[in-house]
């Protein structure tokens, strides 16, 4: 039995179905870019299903793993990278990030705004659990201008006392603001090595892998860093994280997610990397799937009378589509309904909870196979004014 859906709704969707052509045939031409990239990265890197097993113990000689490694920095152009279902989160992967490139003095500093809500007490915490500013890290913002771009003035001011330049792609829980694309990024990049070429440039790419041809670290990014739960694992992989860039940056980061002088060598898993073989290839399909919705959903709310961002027919840099309710009870009934419509949980009623890691309460439609896993389909939101939804995935 087909779902119940009126007839007007049935012509509004075809209505925008037809108005997003334009934008499905640009994200067709990305998917054919980012697939071959990827299936490149496999052949060369002479992949055997014979590696796809698990290790144990310490996991020395891990070949499945070191592969792993060596095709995810193919895929996204970087020298080299720590591909691992060790990385708890996309938060967490930052973390080690930056404790692996920052030492005491050093100046972070981020050139997009404030940072996700979940890296806030990593950068600043002062609650005696291990924060960088704890271990005598500075940090410091610029304030992204009105019209949501950087500041590259105040950037170039500020870039020569910094170690690591911070820069967030995605817009976080930030309705105002855009995500960062190639155009965006790489003209803070260029200021930025322009002002202090010893600075490590370092983006925040979650959300954001093969919504583009190139990753950053093709126009100048030292490290670019995001999980598995979201993009690059295709809907498959059910945890995990990476590091990629250079190869120098990569190395410390390594020593920071095991030991010092073990670093990349160790660290096992019994039950095997298929999954993040097979979610790494077909992310390019799944995350173009999954931006093919953002399209269709700014489309059709928009047509609705809500407020949206990106816009339909702008071109997009990251999975999520923000959409503005102006109104709590509006906000919660559209998250309920979303996991009333998924997959795996439909019967659940989400509520706002106090979430780890932010500042006021969320509400977040999660009915996927993988707890967490954004690309699939979720929305989540702070249930905070303008009480604005965040919608992820669509596969």
């Amino acid at each position: 039995m087909n779902f119940e859906i009126n007839e007007s709704l049935r012509e509004l969707d075809q209505q925008v179905l037809e108005s997003c052509q334009e934008s499905f045939e640009r994200i067709d031409r990305v998917l054919d870019s980012t697939t071959q990239k990827v299936l490149r990265a496999f052949i060369e890197n002479r992949v055997s299903a014979a590696e796809m097993g698990g290790s144990t113990g310490y996991g020395y000689g891990d070949a499945a793993r070191d592969r792993l490694d060596r095709v995810f920095a193919s895929a996204v152009g970087a020298q080299d990278a720590i591909c691992r279902p060790q990385f708890m989160s996309g938060t967490h992967a930052l973390t080690v990030a930056l404790f692996g490139m920052l030492r005491k003095g050093d100046l972070l500093l981020s050139a997009t705004g404030a940072p996700y809500d979940t890296l806030q007490p990593v950068v600043s915490g002062g609650d005696g659990f291990g924060s960088l500013k704890e271990y005598g890290v500075r940090y410091e913002t610029i304030p992204l201008l009105p019209d949501g771009s950087c500041n590259l003035e105040q950037l170039r001011r500020r870039a020569p006392e910094a170690s690591v330049i911070y820069i967030q792609r995605s817009r976080g829980y930030d309705s105002s603001r855009r995500a960062f694309g190639r155009a965006e990024m790489e003209p803070v990049i260029r200021a930025a090595r322009e002002a202090n070429p010893s600075a490590a440039i370092m983006v925040d790419n979650c959300y954001g892998e093969f919504c583009e041809p190139e990753e950053p670290c093709a126009y100048g990014a030292d490290l670019i860093v995001g999980s598995l739960i979201k993009n690059p694992g295709g809907g498959i992989a059910e945890t995990g994280g990476y590091i990629a860039g250079a190869s120098w940056a990569v190395e410390r980061c390594a020593h920071r997610l095991t030991a010092p002088g073990t670093g990349r060598e160790i660290g096992c898993w019994p039950a095997g990397y298929r999954s993040f073989y097979l979610g790494l290839f077909l992310a390019p399909q799944t995350t173009a799937s999954a931006l093919k919705t953002g399209v269709y959903a700014s489309c059709l709310m928009e047509k609705l009378g809500y407020r949206v961002s990106p816009a339909p027919q702008q071109p997009r840099c990251d999975i999520t589509t923000a959409i503005d309710f102006g109104d709590r009870e509006k906000l919660i009934a559209f998250v309920q309904a979303i996991q009333a419509y998924s997959p795996v949980d439909s019967f659940a009623l989400p509520e706002p909870w106090e979430m780890p890691g932010y500042d006021s309460q969320v509400i977040m439609a999660v009915g996927v196979f993988t707890s967490g896993f954004s690309l699939v389909f979720s929305c989540d939101a702070p249930v905070r004014e303008p009480y604005t939804a965040y919608l992820q995935g669509g596969l």
